[in-house]
Parts: structure tokens; sequence; C-alpha cells
């Protein structure tokens, strides 16, 4: 008998109750339904296909886009006796066989791929052997070309439901517009739209935006006010680091965070922060993802994010445990004008994103037609240095040619020595005997990494070189030989981005990205960037309707903490007076001009006093303007 979900969540979470919307999520899929769960930030997404995975016979496939985060989730899974593996291309061939065969033999209940996996015949051959419980969509937004993270092998997800039939989808996302939720569920070929949303409200979320040029002094003033921990997001890795060290200087425990340091570094200060050492996180975007934080009291953005959608999954970083926290978003008129130049230089012209690839398989001396799962160190500035190519734009090709599914391009993480002893026991004794020299190291990996026969395992050169005399340089090259001779899988360890072709090299003239699509995608970039400006520099309405409504929700109230409702809340008036007004006198400006008193007169069912009250704000936010002859017209 299969245990209860509340059972499940108990043993494995230790929780003894759901959050809001997970269990109907659960029951949905439970129940055989095609499901999208829209959830903001914190609201606990992964639960969603994780419990019912284990409370259904079969295996869970997940799709997920990002390493790191598949990484961080089977780790957890892994702590908590529960059998997950990922597959992904970052990976050495004979590890993904090696993960693949064991799902095939039932030993795996989560398995997180990349979505460029599921075009190949291992995993197809996968799915007609294994029973797959439920196929879970992490970042569903990614399989919509109006998404803000489009990502073309996210199409191929529909390809595979002929392998799994009768099984049902679970796309998850915590940023989709009302065009993106509609896309998804076509994209996915939904049996029947079904679409579970939280209200991405947060009442104890105040959100706050400043057009300051005092940047500085304006965060001292912020951090002094509100007590606790927090993060603040720059658009460079360099300030980063100078802010810190500014904060520092004033006192304030602080410390920075980009995706250049070695991974062991990043570790060591993301735990500081959380288990509170250090108050102030200073980072780029890179800081955040999939860190299970609570207790942040404020997040601040000292550049304008490139769209609403990073910006509202990154301010929702704050107040998690549901209780007053609040989101800064400073700004100034350069930031404008940085944001639209950055854009431009994340749509590198064709004719240049096609000149980067030829040289980077020139760079890497990969013949035409061959080259498929080749992985390589990705060294950007020796590669831009050596084709006197700029470090942005071939940075930004290279993005662009990730997102069409030519190659793969992942962070810096630092992946540590990992070896796998790969020859069957009668080859491996028939070896040991007639090489005595590698019997001793042999013998020594054997005793010293559990689990090395039947799976990659991590370990150190110099602690096996001092286990068996050789100096580590020496160990490497004897190493390398018994790989060269299938003996083992050695792979060294590296902290440098990883660059893997998802297929065979083209010629440069061969790569096919529509120029109509190219034009898409690149207006709906500006659409959410010129949205983006618009959110900072509106200071007529309340700034949580106007991100509700960005999401689909539109009936909605003030919230009355934020910036403009306590520029409202100065006037005395309720918001339904406010609102009355309004909508009295606006009909009248958008169609003419008019005077003081029309507008008073005209509002006679209102207080004079506070007919004037509006007209002054209205003036003072830049939604009217006042003529030379004395009447205001709406803006």
């Amino acid at each position: 008998m299969n245990p209860t979900l509340h059972q499940i969540l108990t043993k494995h979470w230790g929780f003894s109750e759901f959050r809001p919307l997970q269990e109907d999520i659960i029951r949905s899929v439970i129940e055989g339904k095609d499901t999208l769960a829209l959830l903001p930030t914190g609201g606990g997404k992964s639960l969603c296909y994780q419990v019912p995975a284990l409370a259904m016979d079969g295996m869970c496939l997940v799709i997920s886009p990002l390493i790191a985060l598949m990484k961080d989730q089977v780790d957890s899974l892994k702590s908590k006796g529960i059998a997950a593996a990922a597959v992904h291309s970052g990976m050495h061939p004979d590890e993904q066989e090696r993960v693949l065969s064991n799902a095939r033999f039932g030993a795996i209940k989560l398995l997180y791929i990349s979505p460029e996996r599921l075009g190949t015949e291992r995993i197809r051959e996968l799915l007609r052997k294994v029973r797959i419980n439920l196929l879970a969509v992490d970042e569903a937004h990614c399989v919509s070309q109006w998404g803000y993270d489009f990502r073309p092998p996210y199409l191929k997800i529909a390809e595979i439901r002929p392998f799994i039939q009768g099984t049902p989808i679970l796309a998850l996302t915590a940023t989709a517009t009302p065009k993106v939720v509609k896309d998804i569920q076509e994209k996915l070929q939904f049996r029947q739209q079904n679409l579970i949303r939280k209200s991405f409200e947060r009442k104890n979320l105040t959100y706050i935006v400043q057009k300051e040029e005092d940047k500085p002094g304006r965060l001292l003033k912020i951090l002094n006010k509100v007590k606790g921990s927090g993060i603040i997001y720059v658009r460079n890795r360099r300030e980063t680091k100078l802010i810190a060290e500014f904060l520092k200087k004033n006192k304030i425990s602080a410390d920075y965070y980009h995706a250049g340091l070695l991974q062991k570094v990043r570790d060591q200060k993301q735990n500081a922060w959380i288990k509170e050492e250090c108050k102030i996180m200073v980072a780029t975007n890179a800081f955040g993802m999939g860190i299970d934080k609570h207790s942040v009291r404020v997040v601040i953005h000292m550049d304008l994010p490139d769209c609403i959608e990073s910006y509202f999954q990154e301010a929702g970083r704050a107040g998690r445990d549901e209780k007053q926290a609040y989101a800064v978003l400073l700004y100034e008129n350069a930031d404008l004008l940085v944001s639209r130049k950055n854009l431009s230089l994340a749509f590198p012209g064709i004719s240049t994103i096609k000149t980067v690839y030829q040289a980077l398989g020139n760079y890497f001396q990969i013949p035409a037609g061959s080259g498929k799962d080749a992985r390589f160190d990705m060294d950007l500035a020796a590669f831009t240095g050596e084709y006197k190519l700029q470090p942005v734009t071939a940075y930004n090709s290279l993005k662009f040619l990730e997102k069409e599914g030519y190659i793969m391009l992942s962070d810096a993480l630092h992946r540590p020595s990992r070896i796998f002893v790969k020859a069957d026991k009668e080859t491996l004794y028939r070896f040991q005997v007639e090489n005595e020299f590698y019997d001793l190291l042999l013998k020594t990996i054997l005793r010293s990494y559990t689990g090395v026969l039947t799976e990659f395992v991590n370990f150190s050169e110099a602690e096996l070189a001092r286990r068996t005399g050789i100096n580590t340089e020496e160990l490497v090259k004897h190493l390398k030989r018994l790989e060269n001779l299938k003996i083992i899988n050695y792979t060294p360890a590296t902290d440098k981005p990883q660059l893997v072709y998802l297929d065979d090299r083209l010629d440069g003239k061969d790569i096919r990205i529509s120029p109509v699509y190219y034009q898409d995608r690149l207006k709906e970039a500006e659409q959410r960037l010129e949205f983006m400006i618009h959110f900072a520099e509106s200071s007529n309405k309340c700034r949580s309707q106007q991100l509700l409504e960005y999401f689909g929700e539109k009936s909605t109230k003030r919230c009355g903490k934020c910036d403009v409702c306590l520029e409202r809340n100065k006037l005395g008036l309720n918001e339904m007076e406010f609102d009355e007004i309004v909508a009295i006198i606006k009909p009248i400006l958008t169609s003419n001009t008019a005077g003081i008193d029309q507008l008073v007169a005209a509002a006679s069912v209102m207080n004079e006093d506070k007919v004037i009250l509006v007209v002054r704000w209205l003036m003072d936010n830049g939604k009217i303007i006042l003529d030379d002859d004395g009447k205001y017209r709406w803006v």
C-alpha cells in the first residue's frame, strides 16, 4: 500500500502541512491531469512534483535548464534518502550511461535531465522501457517564445509525449504573463487547459522605487534603517566587490558574490550569509536561485533589471517567512541609457553570431561534421583575444547559440575530479595480473573509494598520490593512461565554464537563424525592457497593482505601503474618493482642456478641497499638465 501524501511530506521533508495550493497541484497530477502550476518565487514548486513522484509507481522525469539547480536538487533529495540522479551535457558520456542504466533497472525515482538531452536516442530508449509516472517541466516559461527566457530545446518536450502516453505533465513557473500561460499549455500539448495559480500578491512585501543620484548614500540609509539579512543586486562583477567594501567601511557586515569566483569560495560566502554570519550579500543575478532562506528582510536593486519577470523573481526573495520585508529599486536617468545599450549588445547581428560560431569551431579545432557531445573548458578571454572579438559581443553570441540549441555553455561551476572503474571484473583482474605497477594503484583506488565499480565518485589526486607514494604529476599521467586503456574513466577537476557541442559542428554559413524570428525575439525583449522602465518611472499607480496586472491579475487593491501609495495617502482621501474624482475628470481632460472651476463643478458631488488635492496630485505626478491659458489637459 502506497503511503499517503502527508506521510511522504512528513517523512522526507518534516512538514505536517502543505503550503497553499501545493496539495491541489499534487492531486491534479495524481488524477492524471496535465497541469500548469503558477506559483511565485518561494512558493514551494519542487515539492509539487517530488511528492507525487514518490506516491506513484514508476519514475518521475524532470526537465530543468540549469545544471547548478539540478545538482542542488539531486543532492538535497539524496540527503533525504530519495533515489535521484541527473543527466546533462556537462557529464562524461560514460557517467550519463551509468545513470541511464540505473534508471532502466528501477533504481531511480526522480531523474533530472536538461532539455537538449530529450532528442537523444538513449533517452527515447529509456522512455520505451521505464514507466514514467510524471513528466515535470521546471522553468516552464522557457518553452514559450513570448517568455523572457525562451529556449528552443524546450520545444522537444512535446515530441516525447507519444512515448509516455497517459503520463501527465506538470509544468511549473514563477513568472508568466497571460500570453505565456496560454502558450505553455499549447506548446506542451496539454490534453485540456488546466491552470492552478496562486496570486502573485505579496502583502508583506513593500515595493519602493526611488530616483536617486547618490545611490551609495541612499543605500546606507536603507540598510541602517532596515535590520536583518539582505541582498543587493548589481549589474556587473566589479560592482559587487566595490559596494561590499564600501559597506564594510561603513560598519555594515557585507560580502560579494558572482559567477566568476571559484565554487569553493562561492559556497563559503553563501553559507556564511545563510547562517547570518554575514548580513548583506552584494551580488549579480547569479546569486539567489535555489537558495532556501526565508528571513531576507530587504532586496535592493542598484541597477534597472532587464524585465519585470527578473525583477519580480529577485525581489520576491525577500520576506518568504511572510514577515514585513522591502524590495527597493534605485535608479537614475543614466540607467535607462545603459539598459537600452545593454539590450542592443545582447542581440548581436546574425552575421556576427555566425562569425563567432565559426571562430569557436576553429578555436577547438573541430572539423565540420563532427564534435557532437564534445566538451571543452571555455576560457572566454583567451578565445576573444585570439580572434580579436569584443568579449561582450562574443559572450552574447554564444548565449544566443545556446538558446538556439547549437551549444551549451554553463557558468563557472566547480566540478571535482571524478573516477570510475569501467572494466568488467575479468578484464580488470587480467590487467592487474599483467601489470604489477598498476595492480597497486588500482587496489588503492578500489580500497579508497566505495562504489567506484558502479558509479563515478569524487576524489582528490593529491590524496590518492599520498596513499600510493606517487607524486601528483606522475599520478595524473598514469590515470590518463588507464583511461586510454579503457580501464577507468577519469575526469580532472575544473572551475572553468564548460562548453558542449549539442550537435556536430556546422560551417558558420550553415547556421540557421531566421531573420523574422530574430526580430520577433528582439521586439519582445524591447517591450519587456520598456515596461520595466515604465514601472520605474511611473508614480501614479500602486507598485503592487502594476506588477499584478502585468501577470494578469486585474482586480486588485492598492497595497497602501509602496512609495506611490504613501504619496497618495498624504492627500487624506480614501481610495474610493480618489478613484471617483479621477473617474469624473479624466474623460473631460482626455477629450478637451478645462480650468479648475470646470473640474470642481463637474465633480460637484465631492468636496471642493478634495477635487483640488487630486488635481494637484495628478499634476505633480505628470498625468496632467497646465497649458499657457491656465487650463489642464490629460497627458
